[in-house]
């Protein structure tokens, strides 16, 4: 994947991270499959102990897995058909990431999505933590080797969410890089820390 495709990834996945679209009339893979897949982007001796939310019927998000270690990972949407993406978080951010999916299955825009999320938060009932981490990995449709259980062609990312985070508080750029941090949504209660990852 060359520098400027992976910003420009970069950038859509900050857009619109975890808003699982409803899979259609696709193969589910195996759940096992799915978990295998799932939890690549944790560091290797976190993935046996993370919840892990798929499909065993295609259009309908589920526990797979219920971990103990305080991170959740989503599987990939077999309606995805365009690329391949897993992404995992700590639970502190359940109910902003939960909200988000439910907000998109009424066919909200990632915008409104926000714009409605961010109002939550403000008047209180919508509960964002002061932080919270969540890892990626993003590549081309099919990605995934079942059989090797890697992706070789995907890159990851390590998201910090930082809500209210600035330029100022932060020292950070607002323009995506490939060599080095950069910040997203600054002032938000979405704003957060974006780390390339190399797997």
């Amino acid at each position: 994947m060359s520098r400027s495709l992976l910003l420009r990834s970069s950038v859509t996945l900050g857009a619109t991270l975890l808003f699982a679209e409803p899979a259609t009339a696709q193969t589910v893979p195996p759940a096992e499959q799915q978990i295998t897949a799932a939890t690549l982007p944790l560091p290797e001796p976190m993935r046996a102990g993370a919840t892990v939310l798929g499909y065993r019927t295609a259009g309908r998000l589920e526990t797979l897995r219920r971990g103990t270690n305080g991170m959740t990972c989503l599987a990939h949407n077999p309606s995805e058909t365009n690329r391949f993406h897993v992404a995992c978080y700590h639970e502190s951010l359940e109910p902003f990431m939960a909200r988000g999916r439910a907000l998109r299955a009424e066919g909200k825009t990632p915008a409104q999505v926000d714009t409605v999320r961010f109002a939550e938060v403000a008047k209180g009932t919508l509960k964002m933590p002061t932080s919270g981490a969540l890892y990626s990995l993003t590549g081309p449709a099919g990605d995934y080797d079942p059989v090797k259980k890697t992706a070789p062609k995907s890159k990851g990312l390590f998201v910090m969410y930082m809500p209210g985070a600035t330029q100022e508080s932060t020292g950070l750029t607002t323009t995506p890089r490939a060599d080095g941090p950069w910040l997203m949504l600054p002032g938000t209660p979405k704003a957060h820390i974006m780390f390339t990852l190399t797997m």
